[in-house]
């Protein structure tokens, strides 16, 4: 435990199966969160679960398609007939590379349905419960939510408007105790960023990870961990005095690219 406990705290984490999503729902439970990971791949959201439990530590997986409001309704009504949630971690979403050209139609309904929808129907079907005793949500936003990045038409769109919901949300419920934050992470060091390099760059799999990590300033790619940390921070009482807040963690990339 640190000075940064959630010893008590209810916390629910849309995509916590893996990269960030896993970060963050190991180091909640490690600092006594009751963690509910909601994942499309219920697989990789129990193993997730299988290694809380293993360190003596309380987690539970919910298979959850955050796209289909049902499906969402459902599954958090589910857990507060039995308990309040505290904090809400709306950090499943998917990518696209290309630009407006590259887009089709269904791509922009697919990039909407998880990164736009699917953050507001986790947050439409948490409110009532958050209200009762005030809380935390905390949005996966981006570096593409705020600077312009090569091919990443739709997926900056459906960032940009996480980074607006998250200002809306803070607004709208200030008064009811309810904080409301995003993180705007660079690029981070994930199993889909080595996924991405092998199938795109086979044969060239070191070079290319090393031209990413070049792209941000301090010479590397983020890790899961670092990330998970300052979700930890913001979500935790210690940072009573923040929302409506949007916190960069690119090693520079938004602020020292070009200068």
């Amino acid at each position: 435990m640190t000075k940064f406990s959630l010893k008590n705290k209810v916390a629910i984490i849309t995509g916590g199966g893996s990269g960030i999503g896993k970060a963050i729902s190991l180091t909640f439970a490690q600092q006594g969160a009751k963690v509910h990971i909601m994942d499309y791949n219920i697989d990789a959201a129990q193993e997730t679960v299988s290694e809380i439990k293993s360190a003596g530590e309380n987690a539970v997986a919910h298979k959850c398609d955050v796209s289909n409001q049902k499906n969402v309704y459902e599954i958090i009504h589910h857990i507060t007939k039995t308990e309040d949630i505290d904090i809400l971690i709306n950090n499943a979403g998917i990518a696209h590379v290309g630009n407006v050209e590259a887009v089709e139609e269904a791509d922009l309904d697919r990039l909407y349905n998880v990164n736009i929808k699917g953050v507001y129907n986790c947050i439409k079907a948490s409110i009532p419960s958050l209200k009762k005793g005030g809380g935390v949500i905390l949005n996966l936003a981006s570096i593409a939510s705020s600077v312009g990045i090569n091919d990443r038409f739709a997926y900056s769109m459906s960032k940009g408007a996480v980074l607006t919901m998250t200002y809306s949300i803070a607004k709208d419920y200030i008064a009811d105790g309810i904080r409301c934050n995003c993180i705007a992470p660079g690029r981070v060091h994930t199993p889909f960023v080595d996924g991405f390099i092998n199938k795109n760059y086979p044969g060239r799999e070191k070079e290319m990870f090393e031209k990413l990590s070049k792209t941000q300033p301090i010479g590397r790619m983020g890790t899961t961990q670092e990330i998970a940390d300052l979700v930890l921070f913001l979500c935790s009482d210690a940072a009573g005095f923040i929302t409506g807040s949007n916190f960069p963690i690119d090693g520079g990339f938004v602020t020292l690219n070009g200068k």
